[in-house]
């Protein structure tokens, strides 16, 4: 497969279904970046395994054939794009709008969200503030000594693994979510946190390279084992000497290298293609996957006996949801980061944002989470970031709340006539009475006692009460002035 070499100017990949908009945005574009585009979610992949180097940026239009009227193949697109570039920083640029694929968009790890049409100028400055940004986070993972933060269950149950697991010799299985951290746990707490730290540490994704290809980059290959082998060249296991080769993705790996690879780890023997010679590596391997290889197996597409020997020594990197009040250790520690590095006032939440803040599932894990505090330094340095801020950068798709409170028909109407009962009998007294006072206290008897109901989850009570989780927040803080 022919390489595609490029000047090396930032690298930035430009996938819409329009030739004019690709033309338009590449001329304009190619000043700062050097530009490659393509017209849909395969040819994009396609194009990705034939470039020397994987793309710092990608500007994506969400509606892309099969489905153009539709975002899926947009979101398919990004998700593909993270597994192979981890660090790519990837901007939506899109007729579809609506605040709830901007915000789908944000969950799956686009950096930012642009409607079209847009001023270019305007453009070129997003772009550019992704790219500032990204080159910050691979400062700041060269710099982290340890990652890991937070005290949460989840967080402590994980420090004790990687304690357990660090400086054995065998294989490890890291399982988790997308965007939960998996090669930083890899890199950062299984490889430079222990003895191997002065040896190589290599990672290959192998959802990123064509399955034709990847046996030769595992194991090397010999000069002529194949159409373009023009010299003999060594492989990951080899270059990874006794170090640390961290293979992410391996669910996407091919039934047949599966047997090879296992092997590798039963006795550390491999040759290269096109050689009979056997050779030997003492590397220690890291597997990742956000697949359950559990399924896998069961389903024929991933060998029983690798996935007991890649499991031994198993790990998994919580989702965010699973990490309570760790979520704003997690704000606090990129708040204050980001704000430093870019030279800007930090923001600060405000009391309401932060129980929305703690609500929130972040299906996106903490890559969503940075993403959004990227984001907030930069529209909102040194501002209060309240409620209806903060919900605009959140995926929270809006309910309706009279079917999410699940009101049985005619309840109402019920309820409506023994108020009024209750109500006719009570002034009759005419005793001293506070309408206000006989709300509020009404108000905040069933606040709490949905609260009660949903063990603290505001989303969970809003659903109960009927309103939108926004308004029951400012209720809440009412309530708790007039107390």
């Amino acid at each position: 497969m022919t390489e595609i070499f490029l000047p090396e100017k930032p690298l930035l990949l430009i996938v819409d279904d329009d030739p004019l908009i690709c033309d338009t945005l590449s001329f304009s574009l190619s000043s700062l970046f050097a530009v490659v585009t393509s017209h849909s979610r395969p040819h994009c992949l396609q194009l990705l395994r034939q470039l020397r180097r994987p793309p710092e940026l990608a500007l994506v239009d969400l509606g892309l054939p099969p489905v153009p009227h539709r975002p899926d193949e947009g979101f398919a697109l990004i998700t593909d794009l993270l597994k192979i570039a981890p660090e790519i920083r990837i901007v939506v640029l899109s007729g579809q709008s609506e605040d709830g694929n901007a915000r789908h968009a944000r969950t799956l790890g686009a950096a930012d969200f642009v409607a079209k049409p847009c001023n270019p100028g305007d453009l070129q400055q997003v772009l550019q503030g992704a790219l500032a940004f990204r080159a910050l986070d691979a400062r700041r993972q060269g710099e982290d000594a340890s990652p890991l933060i937070g005290h949460s269950p989840a967080i402590e149950k994980l420090r004790v693994q990687l304690r357990q697991y660090a400086d054995l010799p065998f294989a490890v299985l890291i399982e988790g979510e997308s965007g939960s951290g998996k090669e930083i746990i890899a890199s950062a707490c299984l490889h430079y946190d222990t003895r191997r730290r002065e040896k190589p540490f290599l990672a290959l994704n192998c959802a990123a390279i064509s399955p034709n290809l990847v046996e030769a980059t595992l194991f090397g290959y010999a000069r002529g084992a194949f159409t373009g082998a023009v010299a003999t060249k060594a492989g990951y296991f080899e270059d990874a000497t006794d170090g640390t080769l961290f293979l992410d993705e391996i669910g996407e790996l091919a039934l047949e290298l599966q047997a090879k690879l296992l092997r590798v780890l039963e006795n550390g023997e491999y040759q290269r293609v096109g050689e009979t010679q056997q050779r030997f590596s003492q590397a220690r391997i890291i597997a990742a996957t956000n697949r359950d290889l559990r399924k896998e197996v069961r389903a024929g597409n991933f060998r029983a006996d690798l996935y007991h020997r890649l499991s031994v020594c198993a790990i998994v990197a919580p989702p965010l949801r699973e990490m309570g009040d760790d979520k704003l250790l997690l704000l606090e520690h990129f708040r204050q980061l980001y704000a430093a590095q870019t030279r800007q006032l930090p923001f600060t939440l405000s009391a309401e944002a932060r129980l929305l803040w703690l609500d929130y599932a972040f299906p996106g894990n903490v890559r969503e989470l940075r993403n959004i505090v990227i984001r907030l330094v930069s529209k909102q340095s040194g501002q209060i970031v309240d409620v209806a801020a903060l919900e605009a950068e959140l995926d929270v798709p809006d309910e309706p709340l009279a079917a999410s409170a699940n009101i049985a028909p005619g309840s109402d109407e019920a309820a409506g006539e023994a108020i009024v009962a209750a109500a006719t009998q009570r002034l009759r007294q005419r005793e001293p009475f506070s309408l206000d006072g006989l709300l509020n206290a009404t108000e905040r008897g069933y606040i709490e006692a949905a609260l009660k109901l949903a063990h603290g989850n505001v989303s969970q009570a809003a659903r109960l009460l009927g309103i939108h989780r926004t308004t029951l927040y400012n209720r809440m803080e009412s309530s708790a002035r007039e107390l």
